[in-house]
C-alpha cells in the first residue's frame, strides 16, 4: 500500500493600484508564480501570498499603500492564529521609491520588489519563507520580459477577450511633476518578434482586442523582424495581421512622439481604433515650459490636426493638471480654451500635488488648495459637458460593438464601441467575442444602451462572401 501525501495548492492574491501597466504587471506576476504552484484568488483571506502592486502617480500614494498593508496585516495575523503562514509583498512604483523604508515602517511586509524585478519573485518568496526580509529595487541587467513565464491558455481565457501588452517601458522625458523616470527607469522597447509571439498566444486563447501599453508608448523603437528599429506604426501594422485580433489600441502617448508613420497608421488600419489618449496637461505655454513637457500649445494642436486629417472620426481623451506651481487664472483660462477648441470625449483631471524627489515639489509659488479645487471643478464641468455631448451624438447611430462579458441582468451582455464606450445589449453568452452592429437606443450616465442589428450582420457576411 502506497502512502499518498496530499499537498494544498498555494494561492496568491494580487491587488493592482493605478495604471494599465500595473494591471499587465500583476498578470505577469501571477503567471511567474504559476509554475511554483500558486493559483490566483480574489480573496486575500484565502491567500498564502498577497502582492500589493503599487502606483506612485496619484496623490498620497504611499499613505494609501500603508493603509492597505495595515488591513492585510490583520488578515495575516488571523492566518497565523489558524496555523497558516502568509507572505506579504509590496511591488511596483511605491516599492521602487520607498525601498527599505517600507519594511522599516511596516513589519508585516516580507518582500519589497521594484517594478523591474518581479520575475525574481519565486526566489524572493523562498528567502522570505526562511525568515528573511527581502528588498530588491535595483535596476537589473537582465531583461525582465525575457525571464517572464508565458500565461497558460486557460488563464488567458479567464481574463477576458481584451488584453494589455507592454511594448515599451520607462521614460526619458523628465516632466518636473512626474516620478516615472525614477521608478521605471529609462525608455526601453521590446523586440517586435517577442511582442508578436505574445499577441499570437493571446489570440489563440480567444483574445480579440489588444491594447499596447507603455509610459510613452509612441516612443516605441524596438528591433523589428528585419533587425532595424521599428516604429509603433510598423508594429501595429504587423499585429494587424495576427489572425483573430479584431481591434488594436495603444496608450499612453506623448505629443512629441506622434510621428508621421503612426499618424498614417490611423488612416490605413481598420483594426486600429479611432480613439487616442494624448495627454497635454495644460493649455498654457508658460505652464508647459515649467512642467518641462517639451511641447507647446501650438504643437499639440498641430498633432490633433494631423491625426484628424488622417482619420476624421478620431476621438481624443487627455490628462490635465490644474494648479501647477505658478499657475495664474490666465494660465488656467488657456487650458479651458484649449479644451473648448479640441473637444474631448473624456479626460483624466488632477489637482497638482507634489511628488517627493521631483523638481516641481521644490518650486515656490505653490497654488493655494482652495484655488486648485475651484479650478479643478470648473475644468471637470467642462469635460463632463463635452463627454455628454459626445455620447449623445450616438443616439440612433449604428456602431460596431465588441461583446466582452455578461451584464448584471439575465441575458444581457456588455460590449465596447471603437471609442471605448460601454454598451448594454441583450444577447446570449455564446456571442461573447463577436463584433456586432448595434443601433444605440438610449444614453445613460455611464453607459449606452443598444439593440443588435442582425440585418446589418447578415449583410456584412453576404458582402464578405461575395
Amino acid at each position: 500500500m502506497t502512502n499518498r501525501v496530499m499537498t494544498r495548492h498555494r494561492k496568491v492574491h494580487v491587488k493592482s493600484f493605478g495604471c494599465q501597466m500595473n494591471v499587465y504587471d500583476s498578470h505577469r506576476m501571477a503567471d511567474t508564480l504559476a509554475p511554483s504552484g500558486y493559483a490566483e484568488t480574489a480573496r486575500p483571506e484565502d491567500a498564502d501570498l498577497v502582492i500589493l502592486n503599487t502606483c506612485h502617480i496619484r496623490e498620497k500614494a504611499a499613505d494609501k499603500v500603508y493603509s492597505e498593508i495595515g488591513r492585510i496585516r490583520v488578515i495575516k495575523e488571523e492566518a497565523a492564529r489558524a496555523g497558516r503562514r502568509m507572505v506579504i509583498a509590496v511591488a511596483g512604483c511605491v516599492a521602487q521609491a520607498e525601498g527599505e523604508e517600507i519594511v522599516r515602517r511596516a513589519q508585516a511586509v516580507d518582500i519589497v520588489v521594484g517594478s523591474q524585478n518581479y520575475f525574481r519573485l519565486p526566489e524572493m518568496i523562498a528567502r522570505a519563507e526562511r525568515g528573511e526580509k527581502v528588498v530588491d529595487t535595483d535596476f537589473p541587467v537582465e531583461d525582465k520580459f525575457d525571464a517572464l513565464v508565458p500565461p497558460q491558455r486557460e488563464t488567458i481565457a479567464q481574463r477576458g477577450i481584451s488584453a494589455f501588452v507592454t511594448v515599451q517601458e520607462g521614460c526619458d522625458k523628465f516632466c518636473t511633476f512626474c516620478v516615472v523616470p525614477y521608478t521605471r527607469g529609462a525608455e526601453v522597447s521590446r523586440p517586435v518578434a517577442k511582442i508578436v509571439a505574445e499577441v499570437e498566444r493571446l489570440a489563440n486563447a480567444g483574445v480579440r482586442e489588444v491594447t499596447l501599453i507603455g509610459q510613452n508608448v509612441n516612443a516605441y523603437h524596438g528591433p523589428g523582424e528585419d533587425g532595424e528599429a521599428s516604429t509603433l506604426g510598423n508594429l501595429l501594422r504587423r499585429l494587424a495581421r495576427v489572425p483573430g485580433i479584431a481591434r488594436l489600441r495603444y496608450t499612453t502617448s506623448h505629443p512629441n512622439d506622434m510621428d508621421e508613420d503612426l499618424v498614417a497608421a490611423h488612416g490605413d488600419l481598420p483594426a486600429l481604433m479611432p480613439y487616442v489618449h494624448l495627454p497635454v496637461q495644460s493649455g498654457s505655454d508658460r505652464m508647459l515650459a515649467a512642467m518641462n513637457r517639451k511641447h507647446t500649445r501650438g504643437t499639440y494642436l498641430g498633432v490633433i490636426a494631423r491625426l484628424r486629417q488622417a482619420r476624421p472620426d478620431l476621438a481624443f481623451t487627455s490628462d490635465f493638471i490644474v494648479g501647477f506651481p505658478g499657475e495664474t487664472e490666465a494660465d488656467f483660462r488657456d487650458t479651458l480654451a484649449l479644451v473648448e477648441q479640441v473637444g474631448f470625449a473624456g479626460a483624466y483631471t488632477f489637482a497638482y500635488s507634489p511628488r517627493p524627489g521631483t523638481p516641481a515639489a521644490e518650486l515656490d509659488d505653490q497654488v493655494p488648495p482652495e484655488v486648485k479645487t475651484e479650478r479643478l471643478h470648473r475644468l471637470q464641468a467642462l469635460i463632463a459637458r463635452q463627454q455628454r455631448d459626445f455620447n449623445a451624438g450616438f443616439k440612433g447611430r449604428t456602431v460596431d460593438l465588441l461583446l466582452e462579458k455578461p451584464g448584471r441582468l439575465p441575458g444581457q451582455l456588455l460590449g465596447r464601441t471603437p471609442y471605448l464606450q460601454t454598451v448594454q445589449v441583450m444577447a446570449p453568452r455564446s456571442r461573447i467575442g463577436e463584433v456586432v452592429s448595434v443601433t444605440v437606443t438610449g444614453i445613460g450616465t455611464n453607459t449606452l444602451f443598444g439593440a443588435i442589428d442582425e440585418n446589418a450582420g447578415a449583410a456584412a457576411l453576404a458582402a464578405a462572401g461575395a
